[in-house]
């Protein structure tokens, strides 16, 4: 069989299914801990280890596991861009992310990115291995945590959320948010007062906020604008 499908070995009279796993995670010791998981189930074996999602790309096109668990805030290619770039070079990989962030957007990102589990750092042991044999079969897998909501889940990711706005729109943002109208911004920019609404609208969207408060505290936590306001 070609790499990427399940592989039989023999263990004495038994036939043991072999599942291939990609592990991708910055956190060197996270990483080392969810291996030892791995290798603790019958059958699994790790076939690349990974601290980007560059570098998780590269080993998924090379290697064609079965699971890649990726972390969705990784320096470089975040695990957003690593699942849909994944699933474009190996379609028969299986994408499980994992997260600090219990947000609804970012479930909604991965999935439509291609991932078929979300599961929260926090609960990663207890979930990691049902999240892998869900995803195996095809179905979605989401943390209880994250439907339960019995525990603390922290709050979105400045730094992951910024990364998907241009220079452009963080220009307008910044100015949005310390409070000069549409058409100031548009005169200050040498745009038209559409254009600034249009970037508006795209920044909402972007990160799933739909009111200007939202917005200025995302704006504070990501350092694009002061605190004194």
């Amino acid at each position: 069989m070609g790499e990427g499908i399940s592989r039989e070995r023999r263990v004495g009279a038994e036939s043991v299914m072999t599942i291939t796993v990609l592990l991708a995670d910055d956190h060197v010791l996270f990483r080392q801990g969810l291996a030892l998981l791995v290798r603790e189930q019958r059958g699994w074996e790790i076939v690349g280890e990974a601290g980007d999602g560059a570098e998780a790309v590269a080993l998924a096109q090379a290697r064609r596991p079965q699971i890649a668990v990726l972390d969705v805030e990784m320096p470089g290619v975040n695990g957003i861009e690593a699942a849909r770039r994944i699933r474009q070079v190996s379609p028969e990989t299986r994408v499980v992310a994992l997260s600090m962030y219990g947000d609804a957007y970012y479930q909604q990102q991965m999935f439509a990115a291609g991932a078929s589990a979300y599961v929260l750092k926090s609960e990663a042991i207890a979930d990691l291995v049902d999240a892998i044999q869900v995803a195996l079969r095809g179905e979605r897998f989401i943390s209880p945590a994250v439907i339960q909501h019995g525990a603390p889940i922290p709050a979105r990711s400045a730094e992951l959320d910024k990364r998907v706005l241009s220079d452009r729109e963080i220009e307008v943002l910044r100015l949005l948010t310390e409070g000069r109208r549409t058409r100031e911004i548009a005169e200050g920019l040498d745009i038209s007062v559409k254009t600034v609404e249009t970037y508006r609208g795209r920044i909402m969207l972007k990160l799933g906020i739909d009111n200007l408060a939202e917005l200025v505290k995302f704006a504070i936590r990501a350092g694009i604008t002061s605190t004194e306001l």
